[in-house]
């Protein structure tokens, strides 16, 4: 794989201090490292996103993301955590999982038309090209990943 591979970088805000910054996929064994701050951003777990980042996120990052709509107090939200981490974690690199939190971000909720939680939406630049509400296995996420257009 060259570091110039196309379609391998990502927008991504730092967990600590919310900077946005560019991270080359093809070279996340060099550990990429927060532009303002120093400190390390891991992409092998789902990333929050903001309705103040969402469309830098969205807009800047070349490989497909999935963008789980969930809220603190939701049971099956809770239960799509750990498929949600076993995913962002085998797939790094070639998925950017992404988290947002519904009660936090109403505007965006709104403008995905988010009626129901957990919601994953799929988006392959910058467009939802996949929708799935409620709790699915892995497998069924990975499928939904890769299906060129979901219903």
């Amino acid at each position: 794989m060259s570091v110039t591979e196309v379609g391998k970088r990502a927008t991504v805000a730092c967990p600590f201090c919310q900077t946005l910054n560019r991270v080359d996929l093809g070279r996340l064994a060099d550990r990429p490292k927060c532009g303002h701050c120093g400190r390390p951003i891991l992409v092998d777990r789902p990333l929050a996103v903001t309705d103040a980042t969402v469309d830098s996120i969205l807009g800047g990052t070349e490989v497909p993301v999935v963008m789980d709509c969930y809220a603190d107090w939701c049971g099956p939200c809770k239960i799509m955590a750990p498929v949600l981490d076993e995913f962002a974690r085998e797939r790094q690199g070639d998925v950017l999982v992404t988290k947002l939190d519904t009660d936090r971000n109403p505007a965006t909720a709104q403008r995905f038309n988010i009626r129901a939680i957990p919601t994953l939406l799929v988006f392959r630049q910058g467009r939802e090209v996949a929708r799935h509400t409620g709790v699915i296995p892995r497998q069924q996420l990975a499928a939904l990943v890769e299906s060129p257009r979901a219903t």
